[in-house]
């Protein structure tokens, strides 16, 4: 696949497989991503932004390996990712925490990630952040219900690596809403505000008081995870089925797809689960590429591109053709549905 090839027909990657379903836009493939990443050509990412299965002790339905394989395991993939993004590229990976085997001391291994990709794979480290769940039930159960020895664990860390120093960034893009009381400044700086100079000795003037659009988002991101009635939801129970047990809240990959990318930006998504990255990237006018490899995470994920109100056999129908290995076109799915119906 060549970055022209991406723009007009997103289905096609070098002759690879032909993708579980394609939009305009993008395309979902079920497989390992390591072998579909080497299906791009090096230097044409923009942004991988990911959530890979924790390292958690205990298996989960989703699949997570041992705390003690999963760094090795992980940078199987930074590898291939630090190849094929560009100079300007950001590599965004959302992981939870986890506790030592049988004991209420945490495990260290989202921090002996981030120190061997940027140690041993080259990567600069262009942020953390922390992203606070406030809907998050507590956890782990042993330690925070039952003994009652620890405060629940509500924070993941979210590594912004970047391929050089200089990754592509503009945080104009994701503002926050400014407060009432900064309103009232910018209606009225004479009266809410009188400049001082700081014990520091810096004076800051009247900057305050200029309308920049929004105030500088911090790197504590606050996004509840409450996803419960969306188009994805809808679909699964209208077929029947699970939905992914994990699932990325639509704001965080929306956050860092606005701010490290720009419209026609190529993102992937390597654990791609129920495809939030890649419905998010299609709104915001991204190209994009999900990888996945169980085949129902991926059916159940083209939910997320049919219209409004679903209806169960139009969601059946193409849930069994992707598990089926069928490459649905989207587009011409929803006029084959409109036509029968």
């Amino acid at each position: 696949m060549n970055l022209q090839t991406l723009s007009s027909n997103p289905a096609l990657m070098n002759g690879s497989t032909a993708p579980a379903y394609f939009t305009t836009k993008g395309a979902a493939y079920i497989g390992d991503s390591r072998v579909l990443l080497e299906c791009l050509p090096d230097d044409s990412v923009d942004l991988v932004i990911t959530s890979p299965p924790f390292a958690l002790q205990r298996k989960k339905e989703y699949g997570n390996l041992d705390q003690h394989d999963y760094i090795d395991w992980f940078l199987s993939f930074g590898r291939i990712v630090h190849r094929k993004l560009r100079d300007s590229g950001s590599f965004v990976v959302d992981f939870g925490g986890a506790y030592m085997s049988g004991v209420p001391a945490r495990s260290l291994y989202n921090f002996r990630v981030l120190l061997r990709m940027v140690d041993e794979l080259g990567f600069f480290l262009a942020e953390d952040f922390y992203w606070f769940n406030p809907s998050k039930l507590p956890s782990p159960i042993e330690w925070v219900n039952k003994r009652k020895l620890r405060v629940k664990d509500s924070v993941n860390t979210v590594w912004w690596f970047s391929k050089t120093q200089w990754p592509k960034s503009d945080i104009t893009k994701v503002l926050s809403p400014y407060s009432d009381r900064m309103k009232k400044l910018l209606e009225d700086p004479e009266k809410f505000y009188t400049p001082k100079v700081r014990p520091s000795g810096h004076d800051i003037g009247k900057s305050f008081a200029k309308d920049n659009g929004g105030s500088i988002p911090p790197n504590l991101l606050q996004i509840p995870n409450t996803e419960s009635n969306s188009q994805y939801i809808r679909g699964c129970r209208a077929v029947g089925i699970k939905s992914h047990p994990a699932r990325f809240p639509a704001r965080l990959p929306e956050f860092f797809i606005r701010m490290l990318t720009e419209p026609d930006d190529i993102v992937v998504d390597i654990f791609g689960g129920s495809n939030t990255t890649g419905q998010v990237a299609q709104s915001e006018g991204r190209r994009w590429l999900t990888f996945e490899e169980l085949p129902e995470y991926v059916a159940a994920s083209a939910f997320r591109f049919l219209d409004k109100d679903i209806n169960p056999e139009i969601a059946r129908s193409l849930y069994d053709d992707i598990i089926t290995g069928q490459s649905v076109d989207m587009d011409e799915f929803h006029e084959q549905m409109m036509l029968e119906l």
